[in-house]
């Protein structure tokens, strides 16, 4: 079980939003390269990062701060990252970079054809993003929900080839309430491809309850507020996933 720390970028610095809202935004380091390697002296063994400028926009918007962390830290641990990349040429410009993984969000969801592209160029380097509220998926920063089923979806870019799915339950994100595994294991058992929890993580019990189901296809969860807040030990909490699973 991957425990993989999140690192939000909002104007080059790492920060935490609540369910989605750039005016909810906390700062927890203004230098994301020394929170980068913060994590990865703690354990992590891939980082999760966001252009949340990007995000919004609908291209990148973070893109000299991502590069300082792909070049100190891209060659020590896998990075993926997600937010405003909606064409070849970006996702071809950070895999170049040292990026290992991309993650296509909303794109993906108005244009398939470009995440069919995309899986066909970059084979084993694409991920989906898929944000979702009581099944349906969200885009657009989580600002527009959709009539789209989680499931359906998940089935679709299966076949199209991507990587794995990240699953975040978006009304859980940064609340610190708790993951839905129930949700999650349901899209997961649906799919052969891993999936990746993300929100509302706020504690151990979360950690050990995911890696109940680890055998479900859950490959990893997205670490945020909690290992931000202290509400959750990252060391410690990587520690006890390696116990449970090895």
């Amino acid at each position: 079980m991957l425990l993989i720390p999140a690192i939000d970028l909002k104007d080059g610095h790492c920060v935490r939003l609540k369910q989605g809202d750039m005016d909810q935004a906390t700062t927890f380091g203004e230098d994301p390269v020394v929170m980068a390697s913060k994590w990865i002296e703690q354990g992590a063994r891939r980082l999760h990062l966001v252009d949340l400028n990007g995000a919004f926009a609908g291209h990148p918007q973070n893109e000299k701060a991502i590069r300082r962390i792909l070049k100190e830290v891209g060659s020590a641990v896998d990075v993926q990252l997600g937010g405003g990349i909606r064409d070849l040429d970006t996702i071809e410009r950070y895999l170049d970079a040292g990026l290992r993984y991309v993650i296509i969000g909303t794109a993906a969801i108005r244009n398939p054809g470009f995440l069919q592209d995309a899986c066909t160029a970059f084979g084993g380097h694409i991920i989906v993003g898929l944000d979702a509220r009581d099944g349906k998926v969200a885009t657009d920063g989580w600002s527009k929900l959709t009539r789209h089923d989680v499931v359906d979806l998940g089935k679709k870019f299966e076949d199209f080839g991507v990587e794995s799915i990240i699953y975040t339950d978006i009304g859980r994100d940064g609340m610190l309430t708790g993951i839905n595994v129930d949700a999650t294991v349901k899209l997961a058992q649906a799919l052969t491809i891993p999936v990746i929890a993300s929100g509302g993580l706020s504690s151990m019990a979360d950690i050990e309850a995911l890696c109940a189901v680890e055998d479900e296809g859950i490959e990893g969860v997205i670490c945020g507020r909690a290992i931000y807040s202290g509400d959750l030990d990252f060391a410690a909490a990587q520690e006890r996933a390696d116990e449970l699973n090895g």
